[in-house]
């Protein structure tokens, strides 16, 4: 007998997996439920369009129901919400904009509903200027809101992918704009050092930055919206628009008995099947293996719902294949800079008390004599024995593929000294000979082989002053431009000449630009009996950091 498979939601993963199904299955009857008029749609180019970047709104539109139906034979039903499921009767309640309430059966479900913007704590009167940006409804609703109402100032209310993006867009179309972070720092998948360089391309920019800013409420005063922080300071502005996160879109699955996480988080096991038999579920709105650290967690993001789409689609069609959990591979473009990450951060490996080790780099995105280099900035976290945790890199050029480079490594199991050898395409305009992931690799091997001594920015500023020497091995020119006050300078190549100086009973604290200079000097150094560490990341991260204090 032919299955019945009803699919709730669209966009990424409801509508991979329905393509998927029919290329297994041409007889299984395929019916999409999508509340909204969108069924299939570019989510991630929403900010672009509203910035002009993407100026023809229909490219934002993969697929419609027409043509969803014509090229899979799926019986596309938009405007067509899921109100309630009955596993025992095997039914879904639907609300439907042309054929009211009625229930389906089905004889496989797939649960792929998405995420709904976080509340903000607002009277009604203050509604009217306050938006969301999920899909395309709420897209056109922006864009017409700026250009009808001739719109010069927003406040952004988070400072994760969607609100910096949108921070970005609507400073491309002129606006003034208050960016408000209830953390202390952007880019929450970002550890501070890494985000700190977002903040200041923020502030170069123009975009008036808040925070550690929590929101107590938003009202409206004079014709704008007026957000008040926990702090008692205002901000106010035309419009507001709210990236202050989102929470599984559930709440209809209440008296299913299909099992949620503490947030309302559909629960999946490797297969993506729910505690329910013959019912799937995928997308924004599952509770997922952090492949890292092994803990359940949610991460939303486009890639892993469209590759869970695929396998939950296998697994209804007999195909035994499994997920084996999100590594929240990510990259955001701000102004003129790129961020990239995947992995664990030090806030998750620190809260989950797992080892680590953290390495810095400041490398170019190619050869510096062929024009055009831009220096990036590297972080490496691995673990005692080499398993790579995590990398977060920003920069100009050349960002993201570095780290899909360490993304793929972390996803085979690979070593950080792995990093060394592996052969990456080098040619002037694109890399150097020893590309910067190939420079990871060695800074980590020399620590794990015991080849150097290396400490982060965080143990030199908390130094014991009184028992540690500070030594900047930069030229005088470099150490006039700033330096870390109470340090001593003596250039690297001059130091054989110095040794009477340096004191054999007090531990000597190394530093240079990047950490380059530094380790030829704690080699040097070590090796003539000296008691040294070398600050990785050098004074580039280390100015990052008192910048911040």
């Amino acid at each position: 007998m032919n299955k019945k498979i009803i699919i709730v939601g669209g966009v990424a993963g409801g509508a991979s997996a329905a393509a998927r199904i029919r290329r297994l299955d041409e007889k299984a009857q395929i019916i999409m439920l999508e509340k909204d008029e969108y069924i299939s749609f570019a989510n991630c180019g929403l900010p672009y369009h509203i910035g002009g970047a993407i100026e023809q709104r229909e490219k934002l539109l993969v697929q419609t129901p027409a043509s969803m139906n014509s090229r899979f034979n799926v019986d596309v039903r938009n405007y067509s919400e899921a109100v309630a499921v009955d596993t025992a009767a095997k039914t879904v309640t639907i609300k439907s904009a042309d054929r009211g309430t009625y229930e389906e059966s089905y004889d496989l479900l797939l649960l792929a509903p998405g995420v709904e913007p976080s509340p903000l704590p607002m009277p009604n009167s203050a509604k009217e200027k306050v938006f969301s940006l999920r899909n395309i409804p709420d897209m056109d609703a922006i864009k017409e809101k700026i250009t009808h109402d001739g719109i010069k100032s927003a406040i952004v209310i988070g400072g994760g992918f969607i609100g910096l993006e949108m921070t970005e867009a609507l400073k491309e179309l002129g606006l003034d704009v208050t960016l408000i972070e209830a953390m202390a720092h952007v880019m929450p998948p970002l550890d501070l050092e890494m985000a700190a360089l977002l903040g200041a391309e923020l502030k170069k920019n123009g975009v008036e930055l808040r925070l550690g800013a929590r929101i107590t409420s938003i009202s409206e005063a004079d014709g704008k919206a007026l957000v008040t922080l926990e702090n008692g300071e205002k901000a106010s502005a035309e419009i507001v628009i709210s990236a202050i996160g989102v929470r599984p879109a559930t709440s209809f699955l209440a008296d299913s008995g299909i099992k949620l996480g503490s947030r309302g988080h559909i629960l999946v096991d490797e297969t993506l099947r729910t505690n329910v038999e013959n019912v799937y579920a995928v997308g924004d709105a599952i509770e997922v293996n952090d492949f890292v650290t092994g803990q359940a967690t949610a991460i939303p993001l486009a890639g892993p719902a469209n590759k869970q789409g695929r396998i939950a689609a296998d697994n209804i069609c007999g195909l035994k294949h499994s997920y084996d959990g999100t590594q929240g591979s990510s990259v955001l473009k701000l102004f003129s800079l790129t961020a990239a990450c995947t992995g664990a951060n030090e806030r998750t490996l620190k809260r989950l008390d797992i080892p680590y080790k953290a390495i810095y780099s400041h490398p170019f995105s190619h050869a510096t004599y062929y024009p055009g280099a831009a220096q990036m900035s590297c972080k490496l976290l691995f673990a005692p024995d080499g398993k790579i945790l995590g990398c977060q890199i920003v920069g100009e050029k050349g960002v993201e593929k570095r780290v899909d480079v360490v993304a793929a490594a972390l996803r085979l199991g690979a070593s950080a000294v792995e990093l060394c050898e592996l052969e990456l395409c080098y040619a002037p305009p694109y890399s150097s000979a020893k590309d910067p992931v190939n420079m990871l690799g060695y800074i980590a091997q020399n620590i794990l082989e015991g080849n150097a001594n290396i400490v982060d920015y965080k143990y030199m500023l908390n130094r014991d002053k009184q028992n540690t020497y500070l030594l900047d091995v930069r030229t005088p020119g470099e150490f006039a431009r700033g330096h870390v006050e109470g340090a001593h300078n003596i250039p690297v190549d001059e130091l054989r000449e110095h040794f009477n100086e340096l004191p054999k009973n007090q531990e000597i604290i190394l530093y240079c630009q990047v950490g380059v200079r530094a380790h030829v000097a704690e080699r040097l150094l070590t090796n003539s009996g000296f008691r040294v560490v070398n600050v990785s990341g050098g004074w580039k991260t280390i100015s990052l950091m008192l910048e911040q204090e």
